[in-house]
């Protein structure tokens, strides 16, 4: 496993339940910008992660549920996000600027 996804796995790991993230500011809180697929990749890469990763909770800049097909079922995203709480509309978290999880400023 590369040294950049367990980077983003740390991330993802705080990202607190009822709350979502993009993979842009993933990769802006690592000293990567512009890294957002590469942050993508990590995501379909983390079920075989040692630890327990949410990647349910990474959502693209406009909260769309765009790794939903990396899931076993592609309802799996979705469903557990409103297990959390979210409201999701037509693949997209509704209220997503408030459900919004910012790691620049959320990580101590």
């Amino acid at each position: 496993m590369s040294d950049f996804f367990n980077q983003v796995y740390e991330v993802v790991k705080q990202i607190p339940p009822g709350r979502v993230t993009s993979y842009g500011a993933i990769a802006a809180s690592i000293g990567s910008p512009g890294a957002a697929r590469m942050v993508g990749w990590a995501m379909n890469a983390s079920h075989a992660h040692h630890e327990y990763v949410p990647a349910h909770r990474v959502v693209n800049r406009n909260g769309l549920l765009t790794g939903k097909h990396h899931f076993d079922n592609p309802n799996a995203m979705k469903e557990l996000l409103e297990a959390e709480g979210l409201h999701v509309q037509e693949n997209r978290i509704l209220d997503f600027n408030e459900k919004f999880w910012d790691p620049l400023t959320e990580i101590e």
